[in-house]
């Protein structure tokens, strides 16, 4: 099943995301294998980014949970919120006949 891991940054996380992004990109390759597609949220202009969203496969919820629970900006406290939701990739959907 796929689920939205969708993480919003703490307020002036732009430091921290940036001393933690390639450890962020290492544990990435890591679950290559189950990310359908990932990047960050931007501020309208596009010049910082100020969150991420990641849909992946996973058994259950929990495995979802478990990836960005693991997530080194989750570790580092980028976050201010991280809410994992079962997702149905409908429209645009490479595998749907």
């Amino acid at each position: 099943m796929l689920y939205a891991l969708i993480c919003t940054d703490k307020e002036g996380g732009m430091d921290l995301r940036a001393e933690t992004r390639p450890a962020h990109l290492e544990h990435l390759k890591a679950f290559s294998e189950q990310i359908r597609f990932a990047g960050p949220f931007t501020t309208e202009d596009g010049a910082a980014m100020n969150g991420s969203l990641l849909i992946v496969e996973a058994d259950s919820l929990g495995a979802a949970r478990a990836i960005a629970d693991a997530d080194p900006y989750a570790k580092a406290g980028l976050f201010s919120s991280v809410d994992v939701r079962p997702w149905k990739w409908t429209v645009g959907n490479p595998d749907a006949g």
